[in-house]
């Protein structure tokens, strides 16, 4: 026994000395050090966040503009609603694709191929006569936010569980904040733009150009420069280890059947699924409902999205410090707390009569929606190790989910008038994160009850897909 254990400190400090980082048994890192790009982990760790931060803005650039593009093409708000929740359609189905294709194929291959075959995309938007073809283009380009699923894969694959809920937290926050740069930067392109006299139908078009060569350039750097594990690609690692590939049904079966990732999937529609939808919608209310011009709101939006640079973050590390105090539950509570807070402060903004209180309501309505989705990731890596891609896919197409429910029974007719759909996203946000309850653990409990079994217990019983992951004490 003493020499097993002997046998595991060498093999620990072999590892060690490969890396820049600290790191586990795994090979994964056991710190996440913002200001090091020291290949594997923190290399992959920039470049994960650079480009699905580079999607964002692509897929984000439309709407800033929307004033100008919706009088060029005679849109109705029905057609701007419509193209809204068509960008997000196309997300559903390709996250929920991306989770078993980042099990397959790992997360480099997977988010540089998406990222190309969306570019062309984004670029075609300056080709758009029509309002079907305007909402045809929202629905392919929304397909590259498939991304944020091989983000998260990505960086569970580079970051221990002590780590993994701030290492995803800060990865998608900065990522995030792509929606907010785009409501800011392409209104000054599009200034720009008009600068050298060029008419304003000619002006929004051209604009189109920067966030397609964007995204080429990042997926160009993830190919170059990325690697999908610590110890090599996805495909190597396999071969290398000898491991049997498991059948892909059997991987999309095994995540599919957990009724954690369902749960997990719904209440991030109702964080990210609406942070989306507010992305969308909010440069627009702020024009038509207090008559700022289109600088002032895009500026005004992009302080929403912007935000990600720390809240998102800050979700994240809540969760892991949580965790370190109560376990999973502490992940649990900290979740339904901050969407809880979040789902107030939504329908608070929609009630809300003054410019300068709107925007400081949107501000923390902001930081509370962005945390809980960044605690929702905190608590996905310990679902399941075996389908993580799957668990993965399902929890972030849930996202997108709750933008089409939002986008298509709120923000898309004139039933009702903008600040009291956003009221009743906040209510839909609160009863939505309820079922946040009934998540549980049998070696760490959930919520309202302790673990089924003791620890001990746990680590001599059977393999069994609960227990594939322990918590970082």
């Amino acid at each position: 026994m003493e020499t097993e254990d002997a046998d595991e400190e060498q093999i620990l400090k072999d590892h060690r000395s490969m890396f820049a980082l600290p790191v586990d048994a795994d090979q994964k890192a056991t710190e996440l050090r913002l200001f090091s790009i020291a290949p594997p982990h923190m290399l992959a760790f920039h470049l994960a966040w650079l480009s699905l931060f580079s999607n964002f803005f692509s897929t984000f650039s439309i709407p800033p503009l929307l004033a100008v593009i919706r009088d060029d093409l005679n849109l109705t708000d029905t057609d701007t609603g419509h193209a809204g929740t068509a960008a997000f359609l196309g997300s559903i189905f390709s996250r929920i694709a991306m989770g078993p294709i980042c099990d397959l194929l790992g997360p480099r291959i997977a988010i540089a191929t998406l990222s190309l075959l969306t570019a062309p995309v984004i670029l075609s938007t300056s080709l758009v006569s029509s309002p079907n073809s305007f909402i045809a283009i929202r629905f392919i380009a929304g397909f590259s936010l498939a991304n944020f699923v091989a983000n998260q894969f990505w960086m569970s694959c580079m970051f221990s569980g002590c780590v993994v809920g701030l290492a995803n937290g800060f990865s998608a926050g900065w990522a995030n904040m792509g929606s907010g740069v785009t409501q800011l930067v392409m209104p000054l392109i599009y200034s720009l733009i008009m600068s050298f006299n060029v008419p304003s139908f000619a002006a929004w078009r051209l604009a189109f150009i920067v966030p397609a060569v964007f995204q080429v350039v990042t997926a160009i750097l993830v190919l170059t420069f990325g690697q999908d594990l610590p110890s090599g690609s996805y495909k190597r690692s396999q071969k290398v280890n000898n491991k049997s590939t498991e059948s892909l049904l059997s991987v999309i079966s095994n995540g599919v059947k957990n009724y954690r990732a369902w749960i997990l999937a719904l209440t991030y529609a109702f964080s990210f699924g609406v942070e989306l939808t507010t992305d969308n919608i909010i440069a627009q209310y702020f024009y038509d409902r207090f008559n700022v011009n289109l600088e002032v709101a895009g500026i005004i939006a992009a302080s929403f999205g912007m935000a990600n640079f720390f809240s998102r973050p800050s979700g994240g590390l809540v969760s892991d410090k949580l965790a370190q105090r109560f376990g999973i539950r502490g992940r649990l509570w900290g979740l339904w707390v901050a969407q809880t807070v979040a789902g107030l402060l939504c329908l608070l903004l929609g009630r809300v009569n003054s410019l300068w209180g709107s925007i400081l309501v949107m501000c923390a309505f902001s930081i509370f929606v962005q945390a809980a989705a960044g605690l929702t990731f905190g608590v996905v890596p310990f679902v399941s190790k075996r389908s993580l891609g799957v668990v993965s896919g399902i929890t972030g197409g849930g996202g997108t989910m709750g933008a089409v429910v939002t986008q298509l029974l709120l923000f898309s007719g004139t039933e009702f008038s903008k600040q009291t759909s956003i009221s009743l996203m906040g209510v839909m946000m609160i009863v939505c994160t309820l079922p946040v309850s009934l998540i549980y653990f049998p070696q760490w409990g959930g919520m309202f009850c302790g673990p089924s079994y003791s620890y001990g217990d746990h680590l001599s019983g059977p393999e069994t897909e609960t227990n594939h992951y322990h918590l970082i004490e």
